[in-house]
């Protein structure tokens, strides 16, 4: 049945088709063309069926009403869903960083997603630890991919411990019924060091290419651990040191190397924190193929200095000041090309790196900087006069809600600029992004 929650439309564009059949905001969407709507995903789906009239049931007041609507291939139909309520994790990972979250921020970080909608969507990882028999058909059906899976390790009685759940799905299993159906996928690995590191790891990744080319990509990411979680945990999970992370990277250069051979691509990629750790040369921008997993983290700084090494156009950026921040893992090389912005524009980028007070100094990536860190460490540099009052302050929107202006506790774009009494702006976090906020202070 459908969930009158996730079936109910927002809203309805005037312009659309379904305005011109008289649907409402606040209808309940009940079917197209006999197909049982629950949420934006199956109306996405139905509503580009092929024919060329949709038959739409609506509930209104309690009444099933019937529209017939004419439309053709590529058009909109006009309805916006209200968003589908989200299916929580189950799941007690001892490195879970939700679970490591101090109490007092705002109610929806402590939501623990694992909603196979949401992977799809938005390229959330789940674990597939509370997937319906339905919803795997449904996934099959409406070609549900590709999905982001966090495996861990191929090991199901290993699996269990890390995530802290008795009876965990069967991941090969499920991973082999989706690739048999031809649905995609990107897997990640959070290495944990004495878990599943060594011959474990070597396995788990070995076990994953074995479903290639629908395996798209797997991702290795050290475990983040913060100061909160480390008052709590009382598991062996530990943080992944300099050898450890030389280890990973000498098993995932020795299996890129075969798979390189085998398939044409690396399939597995190491994130740039593991190279950090290792204290590793970063490799080269077409080692990550299409960056199929930038966003976690695998590929942001080699996409950067690549940018830098193509970037021609230095000149067309002003002689001005302006300020940034960033987290320790990012600092040097941000830092490096503001030197060689100045040598060659004399455009004045000082960048302030920022460290973690709040979830700990072993967190050294720009995206969990909270807006109270960010005012200490600024607030320290207007009282040394290294920044003046009603400087122009670039925040990257990596530290941002995403779509929003508040930092992750709660402090705002506005109050940054209102305690610190400088100007602020929003920025892309890529290389363009900076180069095209520099190229705008003209």
């Amino acid at each position: 049945m459908s969930n009158a929650a996730d079936n109910k439309i927002l809203s309805v564009d005037p312009e659309s088709p379904a305005a011109e059949a008289g649907i409402n905001p606040g209808d309940e969407l009940i079917s197209i063309n006999g197909s049982e709507i629950n949420d934006e995903i199956d109306l996405n789906f139905y509503a580009h069926d092929p024919t060329d009239e949709l038959e739409l049931t609506i509930k209104r007041r309690g009444q099933l009403i019937h529209k017939s609507i004419q439309v053709d291939e590529q058009q909109w139909l006009g309805i916006e869903l209200h968003s589908f309520k989200i299916k929580t994790c189950k799941n007690h990972c001892p490195f879970c960083f939700v679970s490591q979250l101090p109490r007092g921020l705002r109610r929806t970080l402590y939501i623990k997603d694992e909603d196979y909608r949401m992977s799809f969507l938005y390229g959330s990882y789940i674990t597939l630890t509370n997937l319906t028999p339905q919803e795997k058909t449904r996934i099959i059906q409406q070609r549900l991919s590709p999905l982001y899976i966090s495996v861990h390790t191929t090991d199901n009685a290993l699996r269990q411990r890390l995530l802290g759940n008795p009876d965990p799905t069967d991941i090969l299993r499920e991973i082999e019924s989706f690739a048999g159906n031809r649905i995609t996928m990107h897997t990640q690995i959070v290495l944990c060091p004495g878990l599943n590191d060594g011959q474990e790891l070597q396995r788990t990744i070995t076990d994953l290419a074995g479903f290639f080319p629908y395996m798209e990509s797997i991702a290795v990411v050290p475990v983040g651990l913060t100061a909160h979680g480390n008052k709590r945990r009382d598991s062996v999970i530990r943080p992944v040191s300099r050898a450890d992370a030389q280890d990973a990277l000498d098993i995932i250069g020795r299996l890129q190397g075969e798979f390189l051979k085998r398939h044409g691509q690396y399939i597995v990629y190491a994130a740039d924190e593991l190279y950090l750790r290792a204290e590793a040369p970063l490799p080269p921008l077409s080692d990550y193929g299409d960056l199929p997993q930038i966003e976690n983290g695998v590929g942001l700084i080699a996409s950067f200095l690549d940018g830098i090494q193509g970037f021609e156009g230095l000149r067309r950026i002003p002689k001005r000041t302006v300020v940034t921040f960033t987290g320790m893992s990012f600092y040097p090389f941000l830092r490096d090309f503001a030197a060689l912005l100045y040598e060659k524009t004399t455009c004045n980028l000082r960048v302030i790196l920022v460290e973690n007070d709040f979830f700990g100094h072993a967190v050294t990536v720009t995206g969990l900087l909270t807006g109270r860190d960010v005012i200490s460490a600024l607030d320290g540099q207007i009282k040394t006069g290294q920044i003046k009052k009603g400087d122009l302050i670039f925040i990257p929107d990596i530290v941002l809600k995403t779509g929003g202006d508040v930092f992750l506790d709660d402090v705002t774009v506005g109050q940054i600029g209102e305690a610190l009494k400088v100007r602020t702006q929003v920025i892309e976090s890529t290389f363009d992004g900076l180069i095209t906020a520099l190229e705008e202070l003209r």
